[in-house]
């Protein structure tokens, strides 16, 4: 199997990525694992699933990549930021077209200098958009090349870059916010690409945190890269490679198949409130696996605002169980909940919210993301397709009335 049909046919699983970048101008063979056990670096075992090679300035990568393969079986993809990069010896490259770029010196001259050399090696080569989002300090990509990166409320432009780089044949996405970034790519961004594309999604840049990385992977990414943080803080290694063991082990296929039974059954109470004219939201609530609290919208029909599904359903689900904790309890709603039904959440310190459609607009993520019970642990996307065809059927039909 190739390089980029494992990688794809990972993220269409929803199995997530973790990959160290290496910049071969600080590499160190005698601290390539920073003193980290052996199996954290082998991929599939917990530890980084690719590593990606380059930089925006250097040489030959050759002995970076040989040091690599000679300390564990991970893949090693090459990341170059220039022709004396390229070297045969890597499992894979990243062709890369930087997306912000209108010089063609930048766009085209490197790839015509490499194309050669690229073809007599028979590597494994992957079309791939790199898209420069502003990190709130100027890159090393942006400064040599003058690319001038997005800012990240700008995320139609962002999204007519993806669109653009799908219609050119790009088969990965990378939104990179630069290395040593202030502000990582938001949660708001990865969502919205991941909307607009089915590619396997690249994030970037400005990542020091495990809870960073989760926030990332929650939004829709596929694969994570750090390499800043790693080469300042080797010793945290371990921290993120734990957490990705810790997210992979919650997101079983059995736990897939669980949380779309009960999103099917949120989705019917959505469909009760279309029915009623009401904006279709639906929630449940399941303890051990039973159903404990159900509601959809109920605005018009209470004239109440604040009679949305995740309300209805905490009420019934407190009721059933007779008191107003709803610890080890899963919510289940159609539609990413708004500020007001995180808080509600978090005060009945619910242990997991399942979600299916975002909502960059409203939704708490964007406005108050800790909102929720900090124990409480996050999933969405599930049934996101049928969650938002349905309100998007919803708002039509109301335009054309």
């Amino acid at each position: 199997m190739t390089i980029y049909n494992q990688i794809a046919e990972r993220a269409q699983r929803g199995d997530k990525m973790l990959v160290r970048l290496i910049d071969p101008d600080k590499f160190d063979a005698s601290t390539l694992s920073f003193g980290v056990p052996a199996s954290t670096v082998q991929q599939g075992e917990g530890g980084f699933d690719y590593y990606f090679v380059g930089g925006s300035t250097g040489d030959d990568c050759t002995e970076v990549v040989h040091s690599i393969h000679k300390a564990c079986a991970t893949p090693v993809i090459l990341f170059p930021g220039s022709p004396k990069q390229f070297t045969r010896e890597a499992d894979a490259l990243l062709y890369l077209t930087l997306m912000n770029s209108r010089d063609p010196r930048v766009l085209i001259e490197p790839h015509i200098q490499s194309a050669d050399e690229i073809v007599a090696s028979g590597i494994e080569s992957i079309p791939m958009a790199y898209i420069l989002i502003d990190g709130g300090r100027v890159s090393t990509t942006q400064r040599l090349t003058g690319a001038e990166p997005l800012p990240q409320q700008n995320t139609d432009d962002i999204v007519r870059l993806v669109h653009t780089a799908q219609l050119l044949g790009k088969r990965l996405i990378y939104l990179e916010a630069g290395s040593g970034a202030q502000t990582p790519v938001s949660q708001a961004v990865i969502r919205a690409v991941r909307r607009a594309t089915n590619l396997p999604l690249i994030v970037g840049g400005g990542i020091c945190s495990p809870e960073q990385m989760t926030r990332a992977f929650d939004a829709g990414a596929d694969l994570v890269v750090i390499g800043n943080h790693f080469e300042q803080h080797p010793e945290q290694m371990i921290q993120f490679t734990s957490q990705l063991r810790k997210i992979r082990e919650t997101r079983t296929p059995s736990q897939q198949s669980t949380d779309e039974k009960f999103m099917a059954l949120a989705l019917h109470e959505a469909q009760k409130a279309y029915d009623e004219g009401e904006i279709p939201v639906g929630c449940v609530i399941v303890a051990d696996d039973q159903v404990i609290g159900r509601g959809h919208n109920l605005t018009q029909l209470l004239h109440d605002v604040t009679a949305h599904a995740e309300m209805q359903a905490i009420t019934a689900a407190t009721e059933t169980l007779g008191g107003k904790y709803l610890q080890g309890c899963t919510l289940y709603v159609t539609v990413e909940p708004c500020i007001m039904c995180a808080g509600a959440i978090g005060w009945a310190q619910v242990s997991r919210l399942v979600f299916g459609a975002a909502d960059p607009k409203r939704g708490y993520q964007t406005f108050a993301p800790q909102a929720l019970h900090p124990k409480c642990s996050v999933t969405q996307g599930v049934l996101a397709d049928e969650c938002q065809q349905l309100m998007q059927q919803f708002f039509a039909a109301k335009r054309k009335s």
